[in-house]
């Protein structure tokens, strides 16, 4: 994909966004934008932001991730076999490390999360630590994208892992304190954004297209929705862990005599 066709492709995509939001304030809501200067600099800077963007994507992290499936799994670098033998899952340990890494790493960079994490603390004041949210998040993600790699090196089906994951989900949101549920929700949400999810799918349809027996369109795709559901459950394990520290903290401060 060239640069002109990748701008010219941005801006057919951010064209109907402008139109509806000109569009509400003109004709529905009927008052001139405030500062409207300033907010086509603001498009204008979307537009050349998002293009170059993609262009980092295509040239850098979709091959890099292609790349590291193709070198962790080249029969090279994995241990040698006996004669006659078969792969063992275990013989995978550096896929699991690096998307464990990898899955941590990038979601403690992610932009949306920091903003989520950080308005949270200022919403809840102070009750939520945001760091220790992002922590949260981020080992949930790590935590789903390893298993999604193992997934693909066992070539289960993916049905299994996203009920048992939902089925946790729907016993901890009954247990969770009603506060940080919808936040855990989100959490998920936001952890697959712009420097997440190029990753996880260029690692995940390389592991498939390496692992013989394996197809990219059945085994390479589902690591984005593990990714979304483990957040939610480390998110909703960490409140539910801080509510019990704080619960038995308070049982003993009431036991202790005066």
């Amino acid at each position: 994909m060239t640069l002109i066709a990748t701008f010219w492709g941005t801006l057919l995509d951010i064209l109907p966004i402008a139109a509806i939001v000109f569009g509400f304030q003109y004709l529905v809501i009927r008052k001139p934008v405030k500062r409207l200067p300033q907010v086509l600099m603001g498009f204008f800077m979307v537009w050349v932001g998002l293009s170059f963007f993609l262009v980092g994507l295509e040239q850098a992290l979709f091959p890099m991730g292609e790349l590291m499936a193709t070198q962790l799994t080249n029969h090279e670098f994995l241990p040698i076999l006996a004669e006659g033998a078969q792969r063992h899952w275990s013989d995978y340990y550096w896929v699991y490390i690096f998307a464990f890494a990898i899955g941590a790493s990038t979601t403690i960079a992610e932009p949306s999360l920091i903003a989520v994490s950080l308005k949270a603390g200022e919403i809840s004041g102070g009750t939520i630590d945001p760091l220790m949210l992002r922590v949260a998040v981020a080992l949930g993600m790590a935590f789903g994208i390893t298993l999604g790699t193992w997934r693909i090196v066992m070539g289960w089906p993916l049905q299994w892992f996203v009920f048992a994951a939902y089925l946790l989900v729907i016993v901890q949101t009954l247990r969770s304190p009603r506060s940080i549920i919808p936040l855990a929700f989100d959490s998920g949400g936001v952890t697959t954004s712009t420097i997440t999810v190029p990753i996880i799918a260029a690692l995940g349809l390389g592991l498939a297209t390496e692992i013989p027996g394996r197809s990219p369109v059945m085994d390479g795709f589902g690591m984005i929705a593990l990714a979304c559901l483990f957040p939610i459950i480390t998110v909703m394990g960490y409140a539910q862990i801080a509510q019990w520290r704080a619960t038995r903290t308070r049982s003993a401060n009431d036991l202790t005599p005066m």
